[in-house]
């Protein structure tokens, strides 16, 4: 018998421990460790314990969901995420998805049906619940088209404009880029401009969003970029 590695992170005690033991029960179900959703050892436990699955309330994440995901995903790639929370939010649900979720469990649900969704899981099967699942399909499809547009309008940049771009998604300002590529400020104003005429762009902040939309994600580039921009090519 296959037995399950399972790491479970909620952050109430009792909780934990009352999934713990019920889980437990199944002889093919192991509870190696546990954890807090706001531990920041979490990766390094996911990573050392190397589960099968994570069980994880993502209810005091808010939006915070993707970025914690991704954390546990980066730390073990193989592992599979299972949500499980009484947050009814579909946006949530949306991040959770886009971050490697591979089911989400409403706490309404009884603990036979989660056991049978981490089988599943691990498995290779997703699960969400009804009323969430046309919204994450949508979306995901959505991102899909999203870069492959993104990707298309990469491939009309010249290759010094693609090194700008890659500098700009490091967060690196016009006079760092000029330095690092040994050219002058004004030409890498030049390139700024032809970068936003072809992306179809207006701020740096929306081209490192297209950069980042097409997988332009380099290794030392401070993560996706904010809502926010500030207008025109950057002089500083």
């Amino acid at each position: 018998m296959e037995v399950l590695r399972l790491v479970l992170v909620d952050d109430y005690r009792m909780v934990t421990e009352a999934m713990a033991s019920r889980l437990s029960a199944s002889p093919d179900l192991w509870v190696a460790g546990c954890s807090q959703t706001d531990d920041p050892r979490l990766p390094e436990i996911v990573r050392w314990l190397r589960p099968d699955i994570v069980l994880i309330d993502v209810e005091p994440l808010g939006f915070a969901v993707g970025e914690v995901l991704g954390r546990i995903k980066s730390a073990w790639p193989a592992v599979h995420i299972v949500v499980v929370s009484a947050d009814t939010d579909v946006a949530h649900a949306v991040e959770a998805a886009r971050a490697g979720a591979d089911a989400w469990v409403s706490k309404n649900q009884g603990a036979d049906h989660l056991e049978d969704v981490i089988r599943g899981v691990a498995r290779g099967h997703s699960v969400f619940p009804p009323e969430m699942l046309g919204e994450v399909l949508r979306t995901l499809r959505d991102d899909v088209r999203s870069a492959q547009e993104s990707t298309s309008l990469l491939d009309t940049l010249s290759p010094r404009e693609l090194d700008v771009l890659t500098s700009m998604a490091k967060g690196k300002r016009a006079r760092q880029i000029a330095a690092e590529l040994m050219i002058s400020a004004d030409t890498v104003r030049t390139h700024t401009r032809s970068i936003f005429g072809k992306l179809e762009v207006h701020s740096r902040i929306e081209a490192v969003s297209v950069a980042w939309a097409a997988g332009l994600r380099p290794a030392d580039a401070p993560g996706p970029p904010a809502a926010a921009a500030t207008n025109g090519p950057e002089a500083t």
